[in-house]
């Protein structure tokens, strides 16, 4: 499959302080990628350099079509309604209008609107309908969900999904784990200025051993307890409260997220 985005030996610095070390990456066509870091670990340079908003210091980065760019603290004028502000895009992207898509964002049912009086979950379908415009071959979506409820997450997931089902490649940032496991294809995670892994969610876990984690309800309280073996675990746990004669109220039991795997792994090379 041909890559969508190839990095090579990236390298950026500000100042004496390197950001970036011979980062080295790619992005296939057609797939939804994030790229996934702590503060500080890089990962908003990287998107940057590849967007072309940043200069880097050395390496190449290789863009096999036409980028369509969300930033997460993108704004309009207040008073801009959203028809004129798609009317303008498609205007300087010198293209015709999407009505297929605008109707699937739900973009038309605002038009009497003014930018200031739309919702949050509003304003970020309006965003990713500009970034849309043209027609784009590869999407950059930084924090597209943030600030959204669990209904506004939901419907933009649905959304993202139906732009990849046409062929587009979708690069993700987005500090909402569970959002990643279920929207991306492969992932990246960024830890010092190096790519620390790249693949999929499963492989990570298969990497980093699988957490899980029980939750027991007595009448003395709750408590959690972390384990890589469900079974074993459980079965000494009620074994110990019933000889203390202590009554389980309620059990659950959760699988790690790629947030815990991700704290492990840096935890790791920290080590």
């Amino acid at each position: 499959m041909k890559d969508a985005i190839r990095v090579r030996e990236l390298k950026k610095s500000y100042g004496s302080h390197v950001v970036l070390k011979d980062l080295d990456f790619q992005i296939e066509k057609g797939e939804i990628f994030a790229l996934l870091g702590a503060n500080g670990a890089g990962k908003t340079t990287t998107l940057e350099c590849i967007e072309g908003l940043r200069k880097y210091d050395s390496g190449a980065i290789t863009v096999n079509g036409k980028m369509g760019i969300q930033l997460q603290s993108s704004s309009l004028p207040a008073h801009i309604k959203p028809m004129e502000a798609v009317k303008l895009f498609a205007k300087w992207n010198k293209t015709k209008i999407d009505d297929t898509m605008l109707d699937g964002l739900g973009i038309k049912e605002m038009e009497k609107k003014q930018y200031i009086q739309l919702s949050t979950g509003q304003k970020r379908r309006l965003h990713l309908a500009l970034a849309l415009i043209g027609n784009p071959d590869v999407i950059f979506l930084d924090e597209p969900t943030a600030g959204l409820d669990v209904e506004g997450r939901l419907s933009l997931h649905e959304q993202i999904r139906k732009i990849k089902s046409h062929g587009k490649t979708i690069v993700l940032a987005s500090h909402d784990m569970a959002e990643v496991e279920t929207l991306c294809d492969r992932i990246a995670i960024l830890n010092n200025g190096n790519i620390a892994f790249c693949g999929t969610v499963s492989e990570l876990t298969d990497r980093v051993g699988r957490k899980y984690f029980i939750h027991i309800k007595t009448q003395q309280g709750d408590n959690t307890f972390e384990t890589d073996n469900i079974e074993d675990t459980l079965i000494s746990l009620l074994g110990e409260l019933k000889q203390k004669k202590i009554h389980v109220l309620d059990i659950k039991v959760d699988r790690g997220t790629l947030e815990q795997h991700f704290i492990e792994m840096a935890r790791r090379e920290a080590e």
